[in-house]
């Protein structure tokens, strides 16, 4: 792993010490919609060019999407941007990995609905 990238147990010990983490989802608004980190900033990488001025102004942010390329492109994005310390949150399904049940919000199979081109929503 290398500085561009940090794992869902460093996320998860640097939560539970109390430390404020900035956390931006890359992920579609659907994706979001069936799991997600709590107190997470929903910024689909398609808009995060439009959206870098609503970002809070930190020294670090750290990203996540499904599998980790996503969040990989948009940390490097803000590297070049002047956001020195963006990283990305390492492997499949971070949210999974680095909250406890009651932090991560999943909406339950039973309240999805099927979007007109076969995706859950």
């Amino acid at each position: 792993m290398d500085e561009l990238e940090i794992a869902p147990a460093d996320v998860k010990a640097r939560l539970d010490r109390g430390e404020t983490v900035v956390l931006i989802d890359v992920r579609e608004p659907w994706e979001h919609a069936l799991c997600r980190i709590e107190g997470a900033k929903l910024v689909p990488l398609g808009s995060l060019a439009a959206s870098l001025q609503t970002l809070p102004d930190v020294d670090e942010v750290i990203c996540y999407c499904h599998h980790g390329m996503r969040s990989l492109d948009a940390a490097a994005w803000l590297r070049f941007q002047g956001i020195e310390r963006a990283k990305s949150l390492v492997g499949a399904k971070g949210e999974n990995q680095i909250s406890a049940e009651t932090d991560v919000n999943h909406v339950p199979q039973s309240k999805r609905s099927l979007a007109g081109d076969g995706r859950r929503t």
